[in-house]
């Protein structure tokens, strides 16, 4: 299934595109006039250059891409980052060096991938008390490491 998305690439770049049939994200590249050096635990906010109109039942999440990840130690703060369907600024990516040796980013450099999900509304039903399961409050960690 797929669904008509309005975009405004200012970007001298390829518009967003799937890798492979299979792909679930759409790679998103850097739009900076020079090289962005990260420095170890240094976090940056990238822009892309690509403006969308996002349907009002979507939203689009940016998230990290594994190559990046493993073999650079670079990832997205705030992860998955959501771009509500109301924004129309332009799509700009925070990344984060996690590695102990400076990083550059460069124009064109493939740095995150979109996902688009469908966005469920929620009604509030205020009740006096919730219904019981076994878990119940048990928090982070209640069922031990084993």
């Amino acid at each position: 299934m797929s669904i008509a998305v309005q975009i405004v690439n200012k970007s001298h770049h390829p518009l967003p595109s799937y890798a492979t049939v299979g792909s679930s994200g759409m790679d998103i590249r850097a739009f900076v006039d020079k090289p962005i050096v990260l420095q170890p635990l240094e976090r940056s906010l990238i822009p892309t250059g690509i403006y969308l109109s996002i349907p009002e039942h979507l939203e689009v999440q940016i998230r990290p891409r594994s190559g990046l990840a493993i073999k650079q130690g670079i990832t997205c703060l705030n992860s998955p980052g959501t771009i509500d369907a109301d924004y129309r600024g332009e799509i700009k990516v925070i990344l984060i060096n996690l590695s102990n040796t400076v990083q550059m980013i460069s124009d064109g450099d493939r740095i995150a991938q979109m996902v688009f999900q469908t966005v469920e509304k929620a009604n509030w039903a205020l009740v006096e008390n919730l219904d019981t399961t076994q878990r119940g409050d048990g928090g982070f960690g209640h069922t031990g490491k084993q």
